[in-house]
């Protein structure tokens, strides 16, 4: 099969198109013949060595979608020709950016047939970030406010629209050139994340009790001066390797600062279920900025690392 593959951590110019052996599924897996692949910052994390990856070279990619080629023999609840989606890949085992990939059932989920391959890779990581962040961690509730820095990111689309669907009132910070766009998924305020007194920005518009934290380092004061007693604040990304906490708001309000991966999602087959609901539903609108052929996964990760934009980069994996 072919394969994008990094035999040393590096820039994006250590990936390369080449031939590799099609994997066999474990007893719990299923083979999926892979039709897109989403790209995500951590696939970067991972190349560059900062994440660790079980051995090199390594297939990089944690999102996939596409159809069921074999299933392990445990598998109950699969079967071949099945249209699925998954996320966590490229971590503990070989990942998405290929045109087969083994995918234990515990990360997968059906697709239903209003939801297209490339709308279910863009969706699936960033859908389960926002969802743990929202739901098993912010307990969100209709009538909340919710605060979604970087609402253009690919974790920001989806968690504007989450938490509009959950019954939130949205305010979401992004560079003026994507604030008619988040209007238009749900959010019911946007201000310039570049704003001379953030603070002051924000506090005419929300207080929060929910925070989605893309860079807490950056903005965890800005966090806890606006949020409302008792709110969540909820970080997922992190420029620095420490967060320093503001203890005055943090204390008095009775704040609560919670850190969370992806990866530690308990039952993400049941949460990409869920979201693959929501986008059938019409309720989410997974958008793809751009998309890319397997041998175009340098560029990919080069333009998630370097360019700004809104929504998901997607590679279309049998397209070349």
């Amino acid at each position: 099969m072919r394969a994008v593959r990094y035999h040393d951590h590096g820039g994006p110019e250590v990936l390369t198109l080449e031939e590799a052996d099609r994997p066999d599924p474990d007893g719990d897996e299923l083979l999926v013949r892979v039709t897109a692949a989403g790209i995500n910052p951590v696939d970067t994390y991972f190349r560059e060595g900062g994440y660790p990856v079980p051995a090199l070279p390594w297939i990089p990619g944690c999102d996939a979608a596409g159809e069921v080629a074999a299933v392990g023999e445990d598998v109950t609840d699969f079967a071949v020709g099945d249209r699925v989606y998954a996320t966590g890949l490229g971590r503990d085992q070989p990942g998405t950016c290929a045109e087969y990939a083994a995918v234990p059932t515990s990360v997968a989920a059906p697709l239903p047939d209003a939801v297209d391959d490339a709308e279910a890779a863009a969706l699936a990581l960033v859908g389960t970030t926002a969802w743990q962040a929202f739901v098993a961690h912010g307990n969100i509730s209709p009538g909340d406010e919710v605060l979604v820095h970087g609402g253009n990111g690919g974790v920001g689309h989806i968690a504007v629209q989450l938490a509009r669907a959950a019954g939130a009132t949205v305010t979401a910070t992004a560079a003026p050139e994507y604030h008619d766009r988040l209007h238009e998924l749900g959010a019911d305020h946007v201000v310039d994340y570049a704003s001379d007194d953030l603070t002051a920005a924000l506090e005419t518009v929300t207080t929060p009790d929910i925070v989605l934290g893309t860079v807490a380092n950056q903005t965890i004061e800005v966090d806890a001066e606006v949020a409302a007693h008792g709110a969540r604040i909820v970080a997922i990304g992190n420029t620095e390797p420490t967060v320093a906490v503001p203890m005055g708001p943090a204390k008095f309000k009775d704040l609560r600062l919670q850190g969370m991966s992806m990866f530690n999602t308990p039952d993400t087959s049941a949460v990409l279920g869920k979201l693959a609901g929501l986008v059938a539903r019409g309720d989410i609108d997974p958008v793809i900025a751009r998309r890319f052929d397997l041998s175009e996964v340098q560029e990919a990760h080069q333009t998630v690392s370097e360019e700004s934009f809104l929504g998901k980069l997607v590679v279309d994996v049998q397209s070349t």
